[in-house]
């Protein structure tokens, strides 16, 4: 059994992240706030999705995130043409053996970059669906389990429509989190063409940090305690959108438990082993949006899940009151004495 000191300490957590932060940033130029994203899903252990316009840098950080961590990547270019079985891996007769011999495909490895995932055909995206949840693969009756850390980081591009399938809800309601890129601003812009003009960084980039310290700062992520209050937030924040008028799809329950574990993760890079109702805030617009399905009423008034949940966050009670000392026997501070920002 593994125990409180054979885990990482905040301390610990703080120093790894950082390095692998600034290796990030050294490739994505002024956008603090992506990468920051892209590490709490990945201390939270769940699937991040990056859906922005070409050209602005999805595939990068994806690669930057995977070439930081001295762990095993695959790269999985997303096509029309592309079979399940080359993302799973198949059984293939060995004449030799006289039986057959299972072939490992690209998901069995600890970070899978698929690249325009919604090029795909839904039948090949359904081969992701048991990998993303349950962290194995069945072949042929047989379970093969994945290697840990594992973590899916997927790019697609929301405004070419043209030979791309939409991503089944099943397959989007896997996905922790969803983050935009966005363009970057003037002054970024003209560092990266210092940068970038000549070699790409990503070339130059090095690890920073082990598979098994990854391992050990999700292990120390699952000890942040998580308040009453603030869980009853959540369930209250998720409850809100399958009531909610402009939404025909509101957020599963997978939901609220990513919202709970991105808010542990959040409170840990933050330096604290207790959660705050500001985390569970600004994460929610991350971890919900790609989930729901506005109605066709609210479609045609151009109001989109983003505006509603921000909506949702003005008109949900935010939790006061003193929360019990944390698991680590640290007491958190009070939500009375300065009421939580409004995002």
């Amino acid at each position: 059994m593994t125990t409180y000191d054979d885990r990482a300490s905040l301390t610990d957590l703080t120093a790894v992240v950082e390095r692998v932060r600034n290796s990030v940033e050294g490739v994505i130029e002024g956008k603090p706030e992506v990468v920051r994203l892209s590490l709490t899903v990945l201390l939270a252990e769940g699937h991040l999705l990056i859906e922005d316009v070409p050209g602005v840098g999805k595939t990068m950080l994806a690669k930057a995130l995977a070439r930081s961590i001295d762990c095993s990547v695959r790269r999985i270019q997303f096509t029309p043409d592309l079979l399940p079985s080359d993302i799973t891996g198949v059984s293939i007769w060995d004449q030799q053996r006289r039986d057959f011999e299972f072939k490992p495909g690209a998901i069995f490895a600890q970070v899978v970059i698929g690249d325009e995932i919604n090029r795909a055909s839904p039948k090949t995206q359904s081969a992701l669906l048991e990998s993303m949840e349950e962290r194995q693969v069945t072949i042929d009756g047989k379970t093969y389990e994945l290697p840990s850390p594992f973590m899916v980081v997927a790019t697609q591009n929301p405004v070419e429509m043209e030979g791309t399938y939409p991503l089944p809800e099943a397959q989007r309601d896997r996905f922790m989190a969803r983050v935009s890129v966005g363009y970057p601003s003037v002054e970024a812009e003209l560092q990266m063409l210092d940068v970038h003009g000549g070699v790409s960084p990503l070339e130059d980039l090095q690890p920073v940090a082990h598979a098994h310290e990854i391992l050990k700062l999700i292990e120390a992520v699952r000890d942040v305690y998580v308040a009453e209050p603030i869980r009853r937030y959540a369930v209250d924040l998720v409850a809100a959108t399958r009531t909610h008028p402009d939404l025909r799809l509101g957020a599963s329950p997978r939901a609220t438990l990513h919202l709970l574990r991105a808010a542990k993760a959040a409170a840990a890079l933050g330096g604290r082993d207790y959660a705050l109702p500001d985390d569970v805030q600004a994460l929610a617009p991350a971890v919900l949006s790609h989930r729901l399905l506005p109605t066709a009423q609210a479609q045609l008034n151009r109001r989109t899940a983003e505006q509603v949940v921000q909506e949702i966050l003005q008109r949900v009670p935010v939790p006061a009151g003193t929360p019990p000392q944390s698991a680590l026997g640290h007491r958190g501070p009070e939500f009375g004495q300065q009421p939580p920002r409004r995002l």
